[in-house]
């Protein structure tokens, strides 16, 4: 492959800052969550939502408690105008509620904006630039000079269309990643000056990481330069919207976090140009395992995904962190063992921290039951499906038991090449345990006869031969295994448990062969020890 024709980041852009502190720095509070889905992500599908799918996805964002949306660019289609326009007629914007629209640095599609919001109780109108090298030189023919006039013109027309309007103002330098600190820099407080920033009308000023092209560090190495040197920080709402190009936009917001950004926008599960934007449920959800609020509601992930994937016409995969199907799910045996071990613990101790091996928060915090925490494939060992034969069937079965039937789940789910479901995994138990074979017991009962004395009687057939039977024990296991004597099996309890559904028994017969049965019912403890005897005589 010819990784000569790349650069590396250092070779493409300047990172003044070595004297970092953001390392040391913790998230003690969730930042601002800015969902772009309405506009940076409306603009990556290949079927762009029509007014019907935006206001479902409006109307989630808003019940889910996002204080900031970007709802659209209004400039760009009509569709969007309409948009904005449906916003205003329905009064659909809460009193919490600040939405944000989008705009390129062009007097006329500025114009086209403010129409969009006319009559809206508050918004942010958010204009846009390219800034870097690149777009300077191969997509905009201007130099630094000629960029900055530009910004300049664009941000005052802005601020003479505002006037005395309910509109605060956002600027994004897109490609900021790529783009001479010290102009972007320039830039940024030129805009502040303009505008007027203060502390009770801040500017918001958003850095895009546009393509992702380093480490996650370098990106906080960025963000913190710029939030020790611009100018009227206190006036300034640092925001950041990192993309994914290389797999690490949450990693870029987090630690932009820590570096000094109080805004992030991004998108729900992380759709968006290319790679996508960075998932804002992620990171949501992480601050949430960390024990940190992070002021929105994802209780009912299911019904957050459904919308979504409505919404947006494309499927979450079954991986994705906190929403996928299978990221609360088990199939290694291992991981069953610890994940059941661990609940089993948590049951025991309810009012303790969260502490569940492979389960970073619990499932039932975002909607989800333990249903399909643990399912059973050819990979699964005993811990598995013990635990749902526990917890589906209420079959507790001792745990020198447990290898022996997960030897028979192998053979079928290897046979199958399948994984088996609770119901058909409990049709397995009973298949392997619950069996008749050279021992039967046609007509039997169990009794105290005196303290601590019970004796069994009852009719056994062995093979072709019918007769009648009966012993005497200090149970009615032993009694039971005393009557086998007499019909010539001489049978050694080993193990015997029971529960409210079953009992389980591990029985020597003739002193060489060893094997399990169970047994339910009335006569289940009796029952256990004949199919065990039985499975050893096979």
């Amino acid at each position: 492959m010819p990784h000569h024709r790349y650069r590396p980041y250092d070779q493409r852009v300047n990172v003044p800052v070595t004297d970092r502190s953001w390392p040391s720095a913790r998230i003690l509070r969730a930042p601002l969550w800015v969902p772009v889905d309405l506009r940076d992500g409306n603009q990556a599908l290949a079927e762009p939502m029509d007014t019907a799918r935006k206001r479902r996805l409006y109307d989630l964002l808003v019940a889910t408690g996002f204080k900031e949306i970007e709802v659209g660019y209004p400039s760009a289609s009509r569709t969007d105008f309409d948009f904005v326009r449906h916003l205003v007629t329905t009064d659909a914007v809460p009193d919490d509620v600040t939405p944000v629209v989008f705009t390129p640095a062009r007097t006329d599609l500025i114009d086209r904006t403010f129409e969009s919001v006319e009559g809206m109780p508050r918004a942010v109108v958010h204009l846009y630039l390219a800034t870097s090298p690149v777009w300077r030189d191969v997509v905009l023919g201007r130099d630094r000079r000629e960029l900055r006039q530009t910004l300049e013109k664009a941000a005052g027309h802005m601020a003479r269309r505002a006037g005395n309007r309910p509109v605060r103002f956002q600027f994004s330098p897109e490609t900021f990643n790529l783009t001479e600190p010290d102009f972007v820099l320039e830039l940024c407080d030129l805009l502040t000056e303009l505008w007027d920033a203060s502390p009770d009308r801040p500017v918001t000023l958003n850095l895009p990481a546009t393509v992702e092209i380093a480490t996650p560090n370098v990106y906080a190495d960025q963000i913190e330069y710029m939030h020790r040197n611009l100018s009227r920080r206190d006036s300034v709402i640092l925001s950041v919207h990192p993309h994914n190009d290389r797999g690490t936009g949450v990693a870029c917001a987090e630690l932009a976090v820590l570096a000094g950004a109080q805004r992030v926008e991004g998108c729900l599960f992380g759709n968006g140009e290319r790679t996508g934007n960075v998932d804002l449920v992620t990171l949501a959800m992480n601050l949430y395992a960390q024990g940190v609020d992070p002021m929105v509601d994802f209780s009912d992930i299911d019904a957050v995904r459904e919308t979504v994937e409505h919404c947006n016409r494309i499927p979450v995969h079954p991986r994705h962190p906190y929403a996928g199907d299978l990221v609360y799910t088990a199939f290694s045996g291992t991981h069953q063992d610890a994940v059941s071990k661990g609940l089993a613990h948590r049951d025991a101790h309810p009012d303790a921290p969260w502490q569940v091996p492979y389960l970073p928060i619990d499932p039932a915090d975002v909607g989800r039951t333990y249903e399909a925490v643990i399912r059973v494939n050819s990979q699964s060992g005993k811990g598995g499906t013990a635990y749902l034969l526990r917890t589906h069937h209420g079959l507790d079965l001792p745990s020198r038991m447990r290898p022996d039937f997960s030897r028979a789940v192998q053979e079928a789910t290897d046979a199958s090449g399948r994984e088996m479901t609770p119901k058909e995994l409990y049709e397995l138990f009973r298949a392997t345990y619950l069996v008749e074979g050279e021992v039967r017991l046609r007509d039997g009962r169990a009794y105290e006869e005196a303290p601590g004395v019970h004796r069994f009687v009852g009719t056994l057939e062995c093979g072709d031969r019918v007769g009648d039977h009966e012993g005497t024990g200090t149970g009615p296991v032993s009694a039971f295994v005393d009557a086998l004597a007499g019909a010539g099996y001489a049978v050694e309890v080993t193990d015997f448990a029971e529960d409210d559904e079953a009992a389980y028994a591990e029985c020597r017969v003739d002193g060489r062969t060893t094997a399990w049965g169970a047994g339910t019912g009335p006569a289940a403890a009796v029952d256990a020890v004949l199919s065990a005897v039985n499975r050893a005589l096979r």
